[in-house]
């Protein structure tokens, strides 16, 4: 099975707190490109994608300057799927900054995804498989269609114990328009089932 290859970008026009929330993005998801899209069309940029044999695409958007929409496009035909952004805490603001980002693949957490098993689905493809040892873990809990997101460092502290220090952005997103299969981004007739 391929590893995942994710292009990562902005909507048009990006203020500099969306092109940071877009550099966190792309070092969130391994074996991710951010690319600056400049004034390419929608179509324009999935066919350059498919192409460059890209696996997804993730376009971060906002509104007055703050990042409030994410959508996640599966090459070449989709799922696509769009969520809303509430609450993003990029990690230069977190309290008492942050260390480098680990480049390790993250254990993916997907937690109460019982019903959304597709936006699951989605969600874990834009990342590799992880070797067992790694300390990195990403998670995303469902609460009602409210996802939450956390990207955590594990540290052993001893045998029965560790300690979990935040490492990136955190983000509350609302899943608003699920398999939303755009057939004008991906060019075809369908999405292809994950």
């Amino acid at each position: 099975l391929a590893e995942p290859v994710v292009c990562v970008t902005t909507s048009r026009d990006p203020s500099s707190r969306l092109k940071q929330f877009a550099k966190e993005i792309k070092l969130l998801i391994p074996n991710s490109t951010r690319i600056n899209r400049g004034n390419n069309r929608v179509d324009e940029l999935v066919s350059s994608c498919k192409e460059s044999e890209f696996t997804d695409i993730v376009v971060v958007q906002e509104t007055h300057g703050e990042p409030d929409g994410l959508v996640v496009c599966h090459l070449p035909l989709g799922p696509t799927a769009f969520f809303s952004l509430s609450g993003a805490v990029l990690r230069h603001d977190l309290p008492g900054g942050t260390n480098p980002m680990s480049e390790a693949y993250p254990h993916i957490i997907l937690n109460n995804f019982h019903l959304g098993k597709r936006v699951g689905n989605i969600l874990k493809c834009l990342f590799p498989v992880p070797k067992p040892d790694t300390r990195r873990i990403v998670t995303f809990s469902n609460d009602d269609d409210f996802i939450s997101f956390r990207h955590q460092k594990v540290t052993p502290v001893s045998h029965a114990t560790t300690k979990a220090k935040e490492m990136a952005t955190r983000k509350d997103v609302e899943t608003t328009a699920t398999t939303a299969l755009i057939t004008d981004l991906t060019g075809g007739s369908g999405g292809r089932p994950l």
